[in-house]
């Protein structure tokens, strides 16, 4: 059964947000947290192919140097990652959750995640990681992966990070976004929140009705609501309401046909997360 929050844990200036956010969402949900490490795979000089240019005796003895020194990368790698795993423990467990589990597992970072799917509930990971962590209106390079991947919710969080009060939902009343508000309803992750229900589209009376029965089921479930249709491109209408309405979170659907979510991850999904200033809900 998906149980557990599974937080993405690196070195870069993300990954304490990374454990606030999961240490919240974990307390929402009264669910297990999962600290995950993953290293990847060491691909040093030692398999570049050297023939031709060095006599045998001569290469023979540079590859193995080589190889010791990616043994030696490998070991200092693993050793940071396992003092990365224990500040994050220590930063959540003064959150006082019962629940803690550390995991380091070697490989590629969405192959890793999509091997967990099954047990998790909720990803949380850090909108850059440490490769791309200083690059300025850009996301990280392993983000786009694995929300094409996963189907499961993803908290894309920023440096800094505070339980939201206040959130967005970005809504169109696709069947994708109708399930993601049936699961904002059944699930306690978001409860007691203010929601802002914003549609960027047409004053029409099919979207009125679209975004009341929206409206009413999240009332129904404990959030107090307001909705809203607003005109405009997508992109640009719903970073601009959420920079005016001080939104604390935004909720987008990851798949759909309208111009919101008209690829995976397409052009508006990821100008949105490039461009908003505050943590993300992916659903799927």
């Amino acid at each position: 059964m998906a149980a557990n929050v599974i937080a993405c844990i690196d070195d870069s200036h993300y990954a304490e947000s990374v454990c606030d956010g999961a240490a919240w969402a974990a307390q929402q949900l009264t669910a297990p947290l999962h600290l995950l490490h993953v290293l990847d795979y060491v691909h040093g000089a030692g398999e570049q192919n050297l023939s031709g240019t060095l006599g045998f005796g001569a290469q023979e003895t540079l590859l193995e140097e080589l190889a010791s020194l990616d043994e030696k990368r490998a070991k200092i790698a693993m050793e940071q990652g396992k003092q990365l795993l224990v500040a994050a423990k220590a930063r959540v467990s003064a959150a006082g959750l019962p629940e803690i589990e550390t995991r380091q597992r070697h490989g590629e970072l969405t192959d890793t995640l999509m091997d967990l799917e099954k047990e998790t509930r909720l990803l949380v990971v850090g909108k850059r990681g440490a490769e791309s962590a200083s690059a300025h209106g850009h996301i990280g390079s392993h983000i786009e992966k694995i929300i094409r991947a996963m189907h499961k919710p993803i908290l894309i969080v920023q440096p800094e990070f505070t339980a939201p009060k206040v959130l967005m939902i970005a809504y169109d009343g696709s069947a994708t976004i109708r399930k993601g508000i049936e699961m904002i309803a059944a699930s306690p992750l978001l409860k007691g929140c203010h929601c802002h229900l914003v549609m960027v589209g047409a004053d029409l009376d099919a979207n009125r009705e679209s975004l009341k029965w929206a409206d009413e089921l999240l009332v129904k479930a404990g959030l107090t609501v307001e909705s809203h249709i607003i005109s405009g491109d997508p992109e640009t209408a719903l970073v601009e309401y959420q920079s005016q309405n001080n939104i604390e979170l935004l909720v987008l659907g990851a798949y759909g046909h309208s111009r919101i979510r008209h690829f995976i991850v397409g052009s508006t999904t990821t100008a949105m997360i490039c461009r908003c200033q505050t943590s993300m809900l992916i659903l799927r």
